[in-house]
């Protein structure tokens, strides 16, 4: 796993791209758009592109109140929505950068907290806030935003989950808890048996690095074949020469191609099965 400095000795196998000063001044102002990556590279910038997003709450049947941001698209709907699930460091900028993007890109887009507006910037802190989340609460709220957006008025009733480590299994599990039409795992743990894939609704898509240590070929080619088992078929597998969390330009084990190719590859995936 990696934090937000590093993740290992190694440097990064392709930096991120820097925004000019000019460009990071017209990004500020919205009188530009700017690559995901060059957005995600630079804390200000993810800062302010989360910043635009709407904070929204939900109350689940437990009467429990959740936490979500929203970012809706330009124009006239109705639009596909995408759940974005955050690592184990929480709901960060990061992740609202992302979802900002989605929707500039013709989704609607919930960037969900399953950490009680928890946000960790250290290792010992992310496995904290990782180990304290209680995966019955944490199935309701996802169960409970997927809902919402399929209710949602300017939502064409088709909605996908988008994950990333942590919220890569979570992205699967939320899938299997109830029907959505598209589900996309950025390395997250894909131990499932046939009979718990047997609930599966969404074709899948999963990004993975062969470098990778835990989330590793064997788990992998182990899923395709429960997925098989499960008579589950429409699958797509991607590998990259990367290692764990190799989309997260906050850390070093970022590479930038691989991350631009799994996120173009992921967008087409939704606009293939959500529609927009």
């Amino acid at each position: 796993m990696c934090d937000l400095k590093t993740c290992g000795d190694d440097n990064a196998a392709h930096p991120a791209p820097k925004a000019s000063l000019e460009e990071r001044r017209q990004f500020l102002k919205g009188m530009l758009v700017l690559p995901l990556a060059v957005v995600l590279a630079d804390p200000l910038l993810a800062q302010a592109a989360g910043e635009r997003m709407q904070a929204v709450t939900l109350a689940l049947e437990t009467g429990q109140q959740v936490a979500a941001h929203v970012a809706l698209p330009e124009g006239e709907g109705p639009f596909p929505a995408v759940v974005l699930i955050h690592e184990w460091w929480g709901l960060n900028d990061q992740i609202k950068a992302v979802a900002a993007d989605l929707a500039a890109q013709g989704f609607i887009a919930l960037a969900v907290d399953l950490y009680g507006g928890g946000v960790a910037d250290t290792r010992e802190g992310a496995m904290a806030l990782k180990n304290a989340v209680d995966s019955a609460q944490a199935s309701a709220t996802l169960t409970g935003w997927i809902d919402w957006l399929q209710q949602h008025p300017e939502c064409n009733g088709k909605v996908g989950t988008l994950g990333w480590c942590f919220g890569g299994g979570w992205s699967l599990d939320a899938s299997l808890a109830t029907p959505v039409d598209a589900t996309i795992i950025y390395y997250g743990n894909v131990e499932r048996t046939p009979e718990q894939l047997a609930a599966l609704n969404s074709p899948v898509q999963g990004h993975f690095g062969t470098l990778d240590k835990s989330i590793d070929e064997a788990m992998v080619g182990g899923f395709e074949r429960a997925m098989a088992a499960a008579g589950k078929t429409d699958l797509q597998v991607h590998w990259y020469v990367a290692d764990h969390a190799f989309a997260n330009p906050t850390g070093a084990r970022y590479d930038a191609d691989d991350a631009a190719l799994a996120w173009s590859r992921s967008v087409a995936f939704l606009h293939q099965h959500l529609g927009g």
